[in-house]
């Protein structure tokens, strides 16, 4: 009888280990299909398009956008954002549309603001819903037909959009 024990015990132990071992090399497994498994944070089709769409053959410049977003969402149906842009807003230099992205919403296109010279100031403040982790687009389109852009990371830990 007590060699039946042992052998039970043995079993147990060598399950758990098996099990172990299979968690721990899943993630390996998962990418034995050649890599071919989408990242994470890659962005959806739809922002493809829609960031096509809206700047043309323009090449946007990483430079004078700042945006205040947190790092990390603790509810993605309530995310504050600030978006400034360094502009004269003059008649001759100004911005004309800030465009609000996400990479990864089931609707990329979040917001567009217009803006003009009687603005003052190109800056606008709202909320905004992200369903998962992913980056987060500002594209200022200004009067000479150029375009900046700032990409920011936010880290969602419970998704709104209703996903």
């Amino acid at each position: 009888m007590n060699d039946r024990a042992d052998i039970s015990i043995l079993s147990r132990r060598t399950f758990i280990v098996a099990g172990a071992a299979g968690a721990v090399l899943a993630p390996w497994a998962a990418r034995a299909d050649g890599g071919a498994a989408a990242e994470p944070f890659a962005p959806s089709q739809e922002f493809k398009d829609d960031f096509a769409r809206i700047v043309g053959a323009a090449t946007p410049v990483a430079s004078k956008v700042s945006v205040d977003l947190p790092e990390t969402a603790d509810n993605g149906n309530f995310v504050p954002i600030t978006i400034s842009v360094d502009s004269p807003m003059t008649e001759a230099d100004h911005v004309k549309a800030i465009y609000l992205l996400s990479t990864a919403n089931p609707h990329a296109h979040v917001a567009t603001f217009h803006l003009s010279p009687v603005n003052a100031i190109a800056r606008v403040q709202s909320r905004m819903r992200l369903a998962k982790t992913q980056d987060v687009i500002v594209l200022a389109e200004l009067s000479t037909g150029a375009f900046l852009i700032s990409t920011t990371r936010v880290g969602v830990t419970i998704g709104g959009c209703g996903i």
